[in-house]
């Protein structure tokens, strides 16, 4: 389990300032799975190895370890956030209403993205596609994501019920056992079609 130094425990509560048209963009760059619920894992991905470093006396936990992590936080298992997600972290996204991601940072703001994705698709699950790809400060992964729509998305003219499925790759760096920049690549079009938007 991550020690989360004293000091990055106290937070101020970040304003949450969401628009509707932020929802349809926050429900296209959505990402990632939960290594636990994914499909078996090829061999190259147990073996990756990262060298450790410590921060305060505390073990920084492995890029791979910091993967799974991630991938539970976007199947709803927010308390993860705080031990991976850096004060600092911002995303790179094009979202539906033309923003580019920058006003979602650190935890709040990336656990109230996530919060907000989910509420149009409350079973959304993300399974590993393609086992990461992990390089110094940087890791990636391709995933696919499969939910139920229950309504409430922008133009969609698709029924609450309907199973969508769409895929993307996510891209994040590094530091001090931490993910502190996020780019996000997702199949729009894919979703957008499912929900009949288009």
């Amino acid at each position: 389990m991550t020690t989360v130094p004293t000091a990055r425990t106290t937070r101020r509560p970040r304003a949450r300032l969401l628009v509707p048209a932020a929802l349809a963009a926050l429900l296209c760059t959505v990402v990632t799975a939960t290594a636990s619920d994914a499909s078996p894992k090829s061999p190259s991905t147990t073996a990756i190895t990262t060298v450790q470093s410590h921060h305060e006396g505390a073990q920084k936990p492995k890029p791979k370890a910091m993967l799974d992590d991630w991938l539970r936080l976007w199947n709803g298992d927010y308390d993860r956030a705080p031990g991976i997600i850096s004060p600092a972290f911002r995303v790179h996204a094009a979202l539906l209403d033309g923003g580019d991601g920058s006003s979602i940072r650190g935890v709040d703001g990336l656990v109230a993205w996530i919060e907000q994705t989910r509420a149009a698709f409350p079973d959304l699950r993300f399974t590993e596609q393609v086992a990461p790809l992990i390089d110094g400060r940087h890791a990636s992964i391709r995933w696919t994501a499969t939910g139920t729509y229950a309504g409430g998305f922008p133009g969609a003219k698709a029924e609450p019920g309907t199973v969508v499925t769409f895929t993307g790759t996510d891209t994040l760096r590094m530091r001090d056992g931490e993910f502190v920049e996020y780019w996000v690549n997702t199949d729009t079009l894919q979703l957008l079609t499912q929900l009949k938007v288009l």
